[in-house]
């Protein structure tokens, strides 16, 4: 059952990504009738809220775009921060989302943000603690290791949910204020509203899969896997 879980996530999963690459691929097409880049997309939400304070760059690859609270700059991958279209717009606004999320005090970003260094430290020790665990379980039945690994497969796991409502919350802060100041047409609006949907639904994904992935390991230890 767990396998049929875990699969049936995955290609979950891959239709997810095949739809948002062929989602932002079509509203790339879409271009702004304002000529506004991305860079430029993202210092007009950061000044309508009153932030001065951070900083639009750009990073090299794909999909690298982020907010880095620490050092306050918005960062947009080199497609986004300059092309002039409805997904460069889409994704521009969302991540100045995180950026108003850091400026009002948004209590879920607040949250995960203080999660960080102890998930950082989880990531890395996961795999080893749950691959130990399970070999000292099955060699001498001590499951000590096992249910530090569980723990830790847990705080990744809540940080993945954790994750959900604070992406959400700043596509509909980017989206209100692409519509209510006009910044993008009906059109383009519709297109930028299409992407953020399915960039959202990425997570969900991953947040479930980790879940899937914690009950496993959670059954291990309490013995209720059947051989």
């Amino acid at each position: 059952m767990y396998y049929l879980i875990i699969g049936a996530i995955f290609l979950i999963s891959m239709f997810v990504q095949s739809r948002l690459r062929s989602k932002f691929e079509f509203y790339s097409k879409v271009h702004l009738r304002n000529g506004m880049s991305g860079k430029e997309v993202a210092e007009k939400m950061l000044r309508d809220n009153g932030i001065n304070d951070v900083q639009v760059i750009s990073v090299p690859g794909q999909l690298t775009d982020h907010y880095n609270p620490e050092n306050k700059t918005v960062n947009l991958s080199e497609a986004v921060y300059m092309q002039r279209n409805a997904a460069a717009a889409a994704v521009a606004a969302h991540e100045c989302g995180h950026a108003v999320q850091h400026a009002v005090g948004y209590s879920m970003l607040q949250f995960r943000s203080k999660m960080v260094p102890v998930v950082n430290i989880s990531s890395r020790l996961l795999q080893f603690v749950l691959m130990g665990g399970i070999l000292v379980m099955a060699m001498s039945g001590n499951k000590t290791i096992l249910a530090v690994g569980v723990v830790l497969f847990a705080i990744t796991t809540l940080f993945a949910f954790i994750t959900l409502p604070v992406e959400y919350d700043a596509s509909n802060r980017a989206l209100k204020w692409l519509k209510s100041t006009g910044t993008v047409t009906a059109e383009e609006y519709e297109g930028a509203e299409d992407s953020l949907k399915w960039a959202a639904r990425t997570y969900v994904v991953a947040a479930l899969g980790s879940l899937a992935q914690l009950i496993y390991f959670a059954s291990l230890l309490s013995g209720n896997r059947r051989e």
